[in-house]
């Protein structure tokens, strides 16, 4: 039995150059977000390169286009319209970065935003990243304080980071930002 050996040769160096080439779906994370794991397989590849996803992967740094995340509001006097907030600022700092500490030990996060959110529970919001058209149900992160869509695109799904307040890019306070997808 003769085998055609160019188109085996082929098939055999594609697999080389998909699983010796293939990149992390998202970028580091330069927030506060704990890092990401990747498990290695007894053959030594990543789990990502044993077992092929279902979509491809962004090319290496390139961002999401579309995500859901997860927040907890931490607002100070006056910075939420309707609101009647009285904790000072130096206050709502030390919450959120109390609130950040918790949830990044793994408490539940759904229970976190009930207890402690200046938005409205559960705090969800799917976003499309700037240039991509918004899904049906997505805000654009346009739409968005900066620093939200900033922290919210930089992690990886299941990361936890935090915007710190800033007048400028997040004016209503902190926000600590779990992305879900």
């Amino acid at each position: 039995m003769k085998t055609n050996r160019p188109a085996a040769l082929a098939a055999v160096l594609g697999l080389v150059t998909t699983l010796g080439c293939q990149t992390p779906a998202t970028p580091p994370s330069t927030t506060t977000a704990a890092p990401a794991t990747t498990e290695t397989t007894a053959t030594g590849a990543t789990a990502a390169q044993a077992a092929p996803s279902a979509e491809p992967a962004p090319a290496a740094g390139a961002p999401a286009e579309h995500i859901k995340v997860q927040h907890i509001l931490i607002a100070f006097s006056g910075k939420v319209p309707g609101k009647n907030i009285t904790r000072s600022q130096d206050e709502a700092r030390a919450l959120a970065q109390e609130i950040l500490e918790r949830a990044k030990k793994g408490e539940d996060f759904d229970e976190l935003v009930r207890t402690y959110t200046d938005d409205r529970p559960p705090g969800i919001y799917a976003l499309s990243n700037s240039g991509v058209a918004p899904a049906s149900g997505e805000f654009s992160r346009d739409r968005m304080v900066p620093a939200f869509g900033n922290v919210g695109f930089s992690l990886a799904p299941g990361e936890i980071g935090m915007a710190e307040y800033d007048p400028s890019t997040s004016p209503y306070g902190w926000h600590i930002i779990k992305r879900l997808e």
